[in-house]
């Protein structure tokens, strides 16, 4: 059941959907959300204390971690979850990008079922991985040669290796904000968690004369320049086409390589984001929704690049795997892009996204509420201020804000995750939008003016 079928139970709070004056302030605010949340989330906190006996912090992927407590999913089907309490959620979230398909699709389902008969795991190169990789490298103008790898972390720790191989340099030029992995988490630039800290430079996103500077100092011992095309978790922020294009020349001059990560990006356009607007790089990680729902990394790019992790190359740099070629993995991957992510589909999505993304705006601006929404086409990344932000240093919504925005849309049926964007999927359905839609004006009526701090 959802949360709004339980509003008349006895001994509920008072749901945060009903007509009550306003808080007058956000701790106030956050204290009413947070007590609605805990009192009708019982369950999830007991299993989230329990865990902590065997998970550090009760946790085991960080990014899916907010207070008080998260919700403990119980099942998941189609653009719906279920949590530990019986609450059923229109999903907004969508696993950070991953469930691109939903959390069923009939036909990648199928196709693993069917896969599932010949075995899980062969311990051997098999027809389905070049069937995959065939189709990537159709799709993409810049991907000659495919690597499979478990995540997209490890394809981008992959395509770090390769490019200091293939320069004989030691240095990576990022930006503030990336996130390019647990390990190469540039949000956390000083996170001891982060690999070969002393070997990487940081930008400023959008800042093209950060970049020249670092080139100016170093730039005959940089390697590659890592960037995403829009910055994911960071906040959604688009990367000027001319930035890039900027990247792209810079590499060329210094003999670096442009490493794309399309992990989140990809989803845009059957060729990747680098498709649409016609910059393309030497290297492309992909991951998330391109395992169909499974585990999966790949690592794609030019042969004369690429063929240097395949054996019998005279200077082969040494890459194995026991998950990269998983043949459930394969079969569901290919599933996904041959039968749900082609173009028909995805201009579906696109077009659907933003259609929400000028509904979401519409309401704003009607209350006078100032909104910048991030991002491309079906992730939406909402920032309550009157400034678009280019890239991190520009975010003026504090985390407070934040929070109340999730715990809100959580107390009223819809699922996001705590940075407070919506990712949609194939799978979510007109009914969802419009409860979104909903959800959005009673949220802007109730706590809109609490954004007059920081406009």
């Amino acid at each position: 059941m959802s949360i709004l079928m339980r509003l008349g139970e006895p001994g509920q709070m008072e749901p945060s959907t009903m007509q009550r004056p306003a808080e007058t302030n956000i701790d106030d605010a956050v204290a009413h959300e947070q007590r609605v949340y805990e009192s009708s989330n019982p369950t999830s906190r007991r299993k989230f204390e329990a865990a902590k006996e065997v998970l550090p912090g009760g946790n085991t992927r960080g990014s899916l971690y907010f207070d008080p407590f998260p919700l403990f999913f119980q099942s998941a089907r189609s653009s719906k979850v279920i949590d530990a309490d019986g609450h059923e959620y229109s999903d907004f979230g969508n696993d950070l990008t991953a469930a691109l398909f939903g959390h069923s699709n009939e036909a990648i389902v199928a196709a693993l079922k069917a896969g599932l008969d010949n075995g899980m795991s062969y311990g051997g190169t098999h027809d389905h991985e070049v069937a995959f990789a065939r189709e990537i490298r159709h799709r993409f103008r810049s991907i000659e040669r495919v690597r499979f790898l478990t995540s997209g972390t490890e394809a981008n720790l992959a395509a770090i290796r390769l490019a200091k191989a293939e320069t004989g340099r030691g240095l990576v030029l990022g930006f503030f904000g990336g996130y390019h992995g647990n390990v190469l988490n540039w949000l956390e630039p000083k996170s001891e968690m982060n690999v070969d800290r002393a070997d990487v430079r940081l930008a400023r996103f959008n800042h093209i004369e950060t970049v020249e500077q670092i080139v100016r100092d170093e730039g005959k011992d940089i390697a590659a320049i890592l960037v995403e095309p829009i910055m994911g978790s960071a906040g959604g922020f688009v990367a000027e086409t001319t930035f890039l294009s900027r990247l792209r020349s810079i590499c060329d001059e210094i003999g670096a390589l442009l490493i794309f990560d399309e992990v989140q990006t990809a989803r845009f356009a059957l060729g990747g984001y680098q498709s649409v607007i016609g910059v393309y790089p030497n290297l492309t990680t992909l991951g998330k929704f391109f395992g169909g729902g499974l585990n999966f990394g790949a690592l794609g790019g030019a042969a004369r690049h690429m063929d240097r992790l395949g054996p019998g190359h005279a200077r082969m740099l040494s890459h194995g795997g026991t998950f990269s070629n998983n043949v459930l993995t394969m079969i569901a991957g290919h599933a996904a892009l041959k039968k749900v992510f082609v173009q028909e589909n995805v201009d579906r999505l696109n077009s659907r996204s933003n259609e929400l993304r000028s509904a979401l705006l519409r309401r704003a601006n009607t209350r006078g509420v100032p909104l910048q929404l991030g991002s491309f086409g079906s992730l939406i990344s909402t920032h309550f201020q009157a400034e678009m932000p280019r890239g991190p240093e520009d975010v003026k919504t504090p985390a407070i804000f934040r929070k109340l925005f999730q715990l809100f849309m959580i107390n009223n049926g819809i699922f996001i995750t705590r940075r407070g964007q919506f990712t949609v999927s194939m799978a979510n359905t007109e009914d969802e939008f419009s409860a979104l839609e909903n959800a959005f004006d009673r949220f802007l009526d109730r706590y809109g003016e609490l954004t007059d701090d920081y406009r």
